[in-house]
């Protein structure tokens, strides 16, 4: 098989199918609402409370870190649907893995933004 040339249009095409990814995430997937809705009060609180560039890092890879996963859940679950559409045991063993990956991505974010908001609240 032969290697295809470097082609900066392709390259371009790939970022049209990535943001028709996040468009189809907002579009269907109903848990990605509720991140993105805490993610707009996480960043409005930043701002509200004055929060430093290292609290702002820490934040936004944890917010990444969320949707990313999210995302791969998303993945996930549709390469499952279209593999086996009828219930099954295995199936639904990998989609609880995938939905444990963003419980704990949701609850990692959750608790660096307590460290981060606690201090400046009190």
């Amino acid at each position: 098989m032969a290697k295809e040339k470097f082609s900066i249009s392709k390259r371009l095409q790939s970022f049209k199918y990535a943001f028709n990814g996040l468009k189809i995430l907002v579009s269907e997937e109903h848990n990605s609402r509720v991140h993105i809705f805490a993610t707009i009060i996480v960043i409005t609180l930043g701002f509200i409370l004055s929060i430093s560039a290292y609290e702002w890092i820490a934040l936004v890879f944890a917010i990444g870190f969320v949707i990313t996963m999210e995302i791969v859940n998303s993945a996930i679950e549709n390469i499952c649907d279209f593999i086996s559409p009828e219930k099954h045991q295995l199936i639904k063993k990998i989609k609880d893995l995938a939905a444990a990956a963003v419980l704990l991505s949701a609850i990692t974010a959750v608790i660096v933004g307590l460290i981060i908001f606690i201090p400046k609240v009190y």
